[in-house]
């Protein structure tokens, strides 16, 4: 999954990177890494970890929500930094946090410890997943960013495929806590030397061109354009989110073993894989509200088919590979919102502030699902909640 090296394709001047080295070697490798680990382990394991200490799965995936919300706030100083500071450092940085974080999460006593250790995971997160990886690419590549965000995505859409299933066969020989060290272990040693080696030890101050408007946060906060754009990405990742997260107490509750479960939340991650190679069919000409409007309505349809479906086991796998295609494309429409309406000079910044509330609503979204079905009896009535949501999405989209 090469991308062009920053001698031959970097939209900057000055750029330093080691040569050879290429974008897609640390955001593609480290990539699903990062997400599988940091992300997506602590899904699987979520009911082990109730069973094992007796704290409920809620407040387990709450626990995790605060290290999602740790991850937005300093999501803004990332973005900040990578508008005027080189990638490596702080994304290196991150890459030796997270195992810190996953050491006091396996280690920890009581749900207290077991929370403060997901708040320093979180902090690496937002310096080594998608927000800081798009940063990165909209300085580097520029007009170009559509396709390598795709690339990037493309990795990171197979680290549920991958890691579900693996955090579930080691579920099956050792205990949560054990688990998480071999994690924290192969992160460590996998991604720090991904980061390091492979991005830029400086670049120059992004070109400026006097006939392009430049935006700030200040001008882009007091638009109507950014708010219509911020509530419709914020009810749609509320809809994907509470839904595909919570797909294996779903699928369960369906009848579905927990082993197949956990298999069909590695799809839906394959199915991402199939939703970012169909956002690049959409022509670069298209007006930017038309991808969200599209991404939004089919979320609808998806929930809704995910929420009234039976069964059996292969039909629900199938709907949940295509919930997961609209997830996919809604991590690109999400990453591309900013600089498609705004351009990337301050991008970093801006796309911070974008971000933040959406990851808070991801931090939740763990939790929202498991939540939501207490409240209403059950993970089906759940979804269609999710279903009202993801229409107020679209209606908000056409303004955005």
């Amino acid at each position: 999954m090469p991308l062009p090296t920053p001698s031959a394709g970097c939209e900057c001047s000055g750029c330093s990177a080691p040569p050879g080295r290429t974008i897609g070697c640390a955001f593609g490798g480290a990539g699903v890494i990062s997400w599988g680990i940091l992300f997506y382990a602590l899904i699987v394991a979520s009911p082990a970890i109730a069973d094992d200490t007796g704290w409920p799965v809620a407040l387990v995936t709450l626990s995790f929500s605060s290290g999602l919300v740790a991850s937005a706030a300093a999501g803004v100083f990332v973005g900040k930094w990578l508008d005027e500071r080189d990638p490596r450092l702080i994304m290196t940085v991150g890459s030796i946090v997270g195992p810190i974080g996953l050491l006091v999460v396996a280690f920890a006593p009581d749900l207290a410890v077991f929370t403060i250790g997901w708040v320093i995971a979180g902090v690496a997160q937002s310096a080594v997943l998608y927000q800081a990886a798009f940063t990165v690419i909209a300085r580097r590549h520029g007009a170009r960013r559509r396709g390598a965000m795709t690339i990037l995505t493309l990795a990171g859409g197979l680290a549920s495929t991958i890691f579900a299933p693996i955090v579930a066969g080691l579920l099956g020989v050792i205990d949560w806590r054990a688990m998480f060290l071999i994690l924290a272990g192969f992160l460590l040693l996998t991604t720090v030397p991904l980061h390091w080696f492979s991005l830029e030890r400086s670049w120059s101050p992004a070109p400026h061109n006097n006939t392009t408007e430049v935006h700030t946060v200040s001008t882009v906060v007091r638009t109507r354009r950014f708010w219509m754009l911020e509530l419709s990405m914020l009810t749609l990742a509320a809809a994907l989110f509470s839904v595909t997260l919570a797909l294996i107490p779903l699928f369960t509750e369906k009848g579905m073993s927990y082993e197949l479960a956990a298999w069909a939340l590695g799809f839906l991650g394959a199915g991402q894989v199939i939703g970012r190679l169909l956002y690049v069919a959409i022509p670069h000409t298209v007006a930017p509200w038309v991808p969200l409007t599209a991404t939004a309505g089919l979320s609808v349809a998806s929930l809704a088919l995910l929420a009234l479906v039976p069964g059996p086991p292969w039909l629900l796998i199938s709907i949940g590979i295509v919930a997961g295609a609209v997830r996919g494309a809604q991590t690109l429409v999400q990453g591309s919102a900013v600089a498609d309406r705004w351009g990337t000079h301050n991008y970093g910044a801006i796309n911070g502030v974008f971000a933040a509330p959406i990851t808070l609503i991801g931090a939740f979204g763990p939790a929202l699902g498991p939540l939501l079905a207490v409240a209403t009896g059950s993970y089906s009535a759940m979804a269609l909640i999710a279903v009202g949501l993801a229409a107020l999405s679209v209606a908000f989209a056409r303004f955005s």
